[in-house]
This record gives C-alpha cells, structure tokens and sequence, in this order.
C-alpha cells in the first residue's frame, strides 16, 4: 500500500483547543501508510468572491488551495459552536472550493471527528459539516462516526489525550480511514 498524503485540518483555533490535542492523538494513531500534517485555517481571510474576480486573490488563500490539491484526503477535526461548525471551518471548505470549476477538494477522501466538551459528542456540528461536504464531493467516511465527549475529563494536565478507551476507539477509526483513504484513491 502506497503512503497516502493527509491534511489534518482543525476547526478550533483556541489555545489549548481540544479538537487540536484530539487531532495529534489521531494522527499519532495513524496506520505508516498514512502521512499526518496539520493544515492551519486561522489565517485566511474571509471569502469574498470579488478578490478572485478581481485578480486580487490573496496569498494566504492561494497557498491553501496549491497545498490542498496536492493530497490524498483529510481529516476534519471540529468542535460544536451553536449547533454548527466554526466560521473558520466553513471559510476554508469555501475557500478551497474556489474559483468556480477549480474545487480543489473534488473526490478526495474525508473524514470527521467532531469533539466537544459536553454530553453530545458535537453531533450537531459532525451533521452539518456533511452537507457542505457532500455538495463538495468529499467522499466521506460514513462508518465508523466519530464523537468525541466529555473531552475535557479525558485529558491530562499537559492537555494530551491520555484516556484509553478513547485512544483504542480513534485507532480503530484511524485504521477504518486508511482504509477508506485507499478505496477512494484506487490504492
């Protein structure tokens, strides 16, 4: 099986986000076949259709897009804010779908973890990220879903995920996605 390049892309920019400290434990957890990094959304502008019609594309959002289309698929690490994902999360699919017919995300693999420091697991949140994503045609993971809750209780006092049963689950997930990865990419 050939090594698969995968974005690891957060929807929370807090330090000491949780859905940042989920994200390194999946990636640590990751099959050899898959290459793990940290694509950062935090300093993209907000879309506006008139910068690229304009040909003032900015830079940050040129540079997204050129490393976007350069990988194999994504795992998408989000929080719940108000039954929703993070503007910051949404702005980026918007970004990388852009300019009209250059939708850099097309037929890539996905994956969700959504995480939350509630009861609920963020499934509000992991639901609505799937409607964009489908219109996107980020092919992605429908079994196992990923709901993280209660995170805070599950980590230590450095802010790593430390509880067992969490960690055994996201290997489990993280091996069903290599997976995924492959079929999607035909490898």
């Amino acid at each position: 099986m050939s090594t698969k390049n995968i974005g690891i892309i957060v929807g929370s920019l807090r330090r000491g986000s949780y859905c940042r400290a989920v994200a390194k434990a999946a990636a640590s957890l990751a099959p050899a076949e898959l290459s793990m990094r940290f694509i950062e959304i935090g300093d993209l502008q907000m879309f506006n259709q008139d910068f690229d019609d304009d040909g003032n594309t900015p830079e940050s959002w040129v540079k997204f897009r050129s490393e976007i289309k350069t990988l194999d698929g994504f795992l998408f690490v989000t929080p719940e804010y108000n039954r929703s994902v993070p503007a910051v999360l949404k702005n980026a699919l918007d970004i990388g779908s852009r300019p009209y017919g250059s939708n850099a995300w097309d037929g890539k693999a996905g994956g969700i973890i959504s995480v939350t420091p509630g009861s609920l697991g963020a499934f509000g949140a992991n639901q609505q990220l799937r409607q964009p994503m489908m219109f996107l045609n980020i092919l992605l993971l429908q079994q196992p879903e990923a709901y993280i809750s209660n995170v805070a209780s599950l980590l230590n006092e450095s802010g790593e995920l430390t509880d067992e049963k969490t960690l055994g689950y996201l290997k489990k997930f993280m091996e069903a996605f290599s997976n995924w990865v492959s079929t999607v990419s035909g490898s």
